[in-house]
């Protein structure tokens, strides 16, 4: 079968064809990525710091169709030749989330081919199934994924295609949010958390004593406001003598901030792995290009005997190939008799999920 995959959840346009048939032959799921096509509005969103909700959807309704023709053309593939359409149904942004799911709708009625409204969180904690190893050496189920994102930071059970629990998640900031706002408290340009990591690398250990929220809180969730907070008061207690930040203490406080947070994701994730008695750990999120916590996460592997799996880099991010294929996985699943997001050719009336909650619950019924 080939899914279409449709993301339009926040501010990249992401399409792609998935063919199931390597997965189902048992090789690298890798190998069913057919092609894909991305645009990301980064740019268009830098001189306002941050995403703009209406830009955004603005955005998604000029780029989709030109995207769709790219990710045909690159798969060497006729419209006809879908055999179903999955699109981000949420969680996201209201609007944005609206011209995905519209065209998809769309387009399903003009083909005629059934529609999977995925969850985007379940597109990113399944991609790391999409690295080209072997399937002895992918992630087996049940498995422990951390999600880090602008938006989510969560530890959920994966117990199958479908079966998710929530083990823990933050109670304020997520991880990705912190990254950005210290970046811009720093001077570095939207989005600053990729720029955060590298400034950091040139920054000394421990010059500043910030904060590892709920490090020893006993339970699975996270915080990230407070460190947030205290990297602002250090900021305004350097601009009380000094004008501007040099590049000395930029660089030192970029450092400082990085390692408590990747020592927090590291101490939970690993505490979940342990509890739960998993032996691999799934990282998945934009966070997750992040090559501090990769070699920290490695080294904790290490030292405590379980895998780490991570999604490849250029699918870190949003884009159209994992929406494909958790939309593949639940059809194979449906194949098998179990039960999939799967919405029939009806009225041609539809919804989005701007919040929407993982779980085996959420994610099979409503």
């Amino acid at each position: 079968m080939i899914v279409l995959g449709i993301e339009t959840s926040c501010d990249e346009t992401g399409l792609a064809l998935y063919d199931t048939s390597p997965w189902e032959a048992g090789k690298p799921a890798a190998q069913g990525i057919l092609g894909q096509a991305l645009h990301s509005q980064i740019q268009m969103h830098q001189e306002f710091g941050g995403v703009v909700p209406e830009l955004a959807s603005r955005d998604h309704i000029r780029r989709i169709i030109p995207l769709l023709n790219q990710a045909l053309k690159d798969s060497n593939c006729a419209a006809e030749a879908i055999d179903a359409i999955a699109y981000t149904e949420g969680p996201g942004l209201a609007g944005a989330l609206l011209v995905g799911t519209a065209f998809a709708n769309a387009l399903g009625v003009a083909l005629k081919r059934p529609l999977i409204g995925i969850h985007h969180l379940e597109g990113h904690l399944l991609s790391p199934l999409l690295s080209n190893t072997s399937k002895d050496e992918a992630p087996a189920f049940p498995f422990v994924a951390l999600l880090v994102s602008g938006g989510h930071t969560q530890l959920m059970k994966v117990s199958g295609v479908g079966d998710y629990a929530l083990l823990g998640e933050t109670l304020d900031d997520a991880a990705g949010e912190a990254f950005d706002k210290t970046a811009k408290l720093l001077g570095l340009d939207y989005p600053g958390g990729a720029a955060l990591s590298k400034l950091a690398v040139l920054g000394r250990a421990g010059r500043f004593d910030l904060p590892r929220p709920m490090l020893h809180s006993g339970d699975l969730d996270f915080s990230f406001a407070g460190l947030k907070t205290a990297v602002l008061t250090q900021v305004k207690k350097q601009m009380a003598t000094a004008p501007t930040l040099d590049d000395a203490f930029r660089a030192d406080l970029a450092r400082s901030f990085v390692d408590a947070v990747v020592q927090v994701l590291v101490r939970k994730a690993s505490q979940a792995i342990e509890l739960h008695e998993c032996r691999d750990l799934v990282l998945a999120g934009g966070v997750g290009a992040n090559q501090q916590l990769r070699n920290a996460l490695n080294l904790q592997a290490q030292q405590h005997s379980f895998r780490v799996h991570y999604p490849p880099l250029d699918l870190c991010t949003d884009n159209g190939v994992m929406i494909a294929f958790a939309g593949a996985l639940r059809l194979l699943k449906e194949k098998h008799g179990g039960q999939v997001l799967n919405r029939p050719l009806s009225d041609g009336s539809f919804d989005v999920k701007p919040r929407w909650n993982l779980s085996a619950t959420d994610s099979i019924e409503n």
